[in-house]
């Protein structure tokens, strides 16, 4: 069985320039080619910035509405009681509750993907912190999770709404897609989210805030991108 991983995964890297900075588009194309997984490879992208978000005015997060979805079957869980629940259900949220939501989560069940939650809901949810924080699915005003208007932003995070925040080693990266996407359908979704990334940036931000980019499908080889290729032709 090894043997066979191996040739598979030697099969993807065939032909790749490790040191190459590709075009988007024929990079993404070559991530078609070898996604040969038996399931529906996510299209994944990785963003090197020149951060330090150990200083609050280097931090970089945002949200992104990708235009053509991320291929996924987004969960949500919605923090909210009386008609601003029943708007939650009608927009399609998965769980919607209160204070028995707060005691489920609490309890280490968390059967959802995102979480929104009402302004007036954020006494309680605050007491998820320990919980949603390291899983990163705390609400946050700045990326829309914490919001009356709570059918906007479930319909939102169901149609390819994607957070992102800065990591330690100043790396920013999410899934954009499926490979069964058409390639151009994936190279639009990789310039939304390249370009909320970059108008993200920091006030604190110094020299070269871009400094790589990379692609990857989940079972296949990493693809340094041209920054100059993520802007519209």
């Amino acid at each position: 069985m090894a043997k066979k991983i191996a040739k598979r995964i030697q099969a993807t890297r065939d032909g790749i320039d490790r040191d190459k900075n590709y075009d988007l588009t024929e990079a993404v194309g070559l991530l078609k080619e070898r996604a040969t997984a038996k399931f529906d490879e996510t299209i994944e992208v990785a963003m090197n910035l020149g951060v330090d978000p150990r200083h609050a005015d280097q931090m970089v997060r945002g949200v992104v509405n990708l235009p053509n979805g991320t291929g996924r079957d987004v969960r949500v869980a919605v923090f909210a009681r009386g008609p601003k629940a029943d708007e939650a259900k009608e927009a399609g949220a998965d769980v919607i509750g209160a204070e028995d939501l707060v005691e489920t989560v609490q309890k280490g069940e968390i059967d959802f993907d995102r979480c929104i939650a009402t302004p007036d809901m954020m006494p309680l949810v605050g007491r998820l912190g320990k919980v949603l924080g390291p899983r990163g699915m705390m609400p946050n005003p700045k990326v829309g999770t914490v919001t009356m208007d709570v059918a906007a932003a479930v319909k939102a995070s169901k149609g390819g709404a994607v957070e992102f925040r800065v990591e330690k080693a100043g790396i920013v990266h999410a899934g954009v897609g499926k490979a069964s996407f058409e390639a151009d359908k994936i190279v639009e979704n990789v310039r939304a989210f390249t370009d909320a990334v970059m108008r993200a940036k920091p006030s604190g931000a110094k020299g070269n805030y871009v400094k790589k980019v990379a692609i990857s499908s989940t079972m296949g080889p990493g693809l340094k991108i041209d920054v100059a290729s993520l802007a519209e032709a």
